[in-house]
């Protein structure tokens, strides 16, 4: 049974370290350590964080346990290791990372040959969450949350209609104005101007027939069938921080995802 690493805080004592189970392998620990201080923002996106050997003698392990903490923190996508360079705290500015939530693929396969999508805010306001959208985001009923809808288009086609809510806590002071100014991802805005990293999704697909308002944003006819995406975008230690539901038209494009 693995003991909690010696230079780890007593979480009981001020609550600044999260506490790790005491029969998770030491690794999981230093991993648990590690994701807190990604969480409370010791190293921002796009910084890099200490190394290994400065990680080890901070938590007075060995590197080998490092590396493994790090080995599974790099394949969940919340770190980047660069060749001689160090570990760095990923960033949906990367533009190799800038298309991994989104799915909807040109049919020719690159996904870089239509240019960057051109995004259109319909609506953009405060309200109170629903029950469904508060369970969806682990509110209560009744909550502040923001609302957004919008319209992205490709080649001048309208492909993607989308609905999403936020929490209004940590997006205080979000409005349309600074959506529509916004040029690169979403995801990138939100980590740099709120603090907020979307590091996982969950989603449920199916087929349906758009309403008269969604066909005519989509400018396509009522019987066109259209994919429904509904996703739960994650912060860390799975804290959900966005309800995303968007209807995609696929007649040029094609939704791919890579199993593994």
């Amino acid at each position: 049974m693995a003991a909690t690493p010696p230079s780890a805080p007593d979480p009981t004592a001020n609550g600044t370290e999260p506490a790790a189970p005491a029969f998770s392998p030491l690794y999981q620990q230093i991993k648990s350590l590690i994701l807190h201080s990604l969480q409370a923002g010791e190293w921002k996106p796009g910084e890099a964080i200490p190394s290994e050997m400065d990680l080890a003698a901070r938590y007075r392990v060995s590197q080998g346990t490092v590396r493994k903490a790090i080995d599974e923190l790099a394949a969940e996508n919340l770190v980047q290791r660069r060749q001689g360079k160090g570990t760095f705290v990923a960033t949906h500015a990367e533009r190799q990372v800038q298309y991994r939530f989104l799915k909807l693929i040109p049919d020719t396969g690159d996904v870089n040959s239509e240019g960057p999508a051109e995004r259109r805010i319909v609506d953009c306001k405060r309200q109170r969450a629903s029950a469904d959208v508060a369970r969806a985001l682990g509110l209560r009923s009744g909550d502040p949350v923001l609302q957004v809808g919008r319209v992205l288009s490709f080649a001048g086609m309208p492909t993607i209609l989308e609905d999403l809510w936020l929490p209004g806590g940590p997006f205080k002071g979000l409005t349309a104005e600074r959506l529509s100014e916004h040029r690169g991802p979403m995801y990138a805005m939100f980590e740099a101007e709120f603090g907020v990293r979307m590091v996982r999704a969950e989603e449920k697909i199916r087929a349906v027939l758009p309403d008269a308002q969604q066909a005519e944003l989509l400018k396509v006819d009522p019987t066109t069938p259209l994919l429904s995406v509904e996703r739960i975008a994650y912060t860390y230690n799975d804290v959900p921080m966005e309800l995303r539901r968007g209807l995609y038209h696929t007649a040029t494009h094609h939704y791919r995802n890579e199993l593994s």
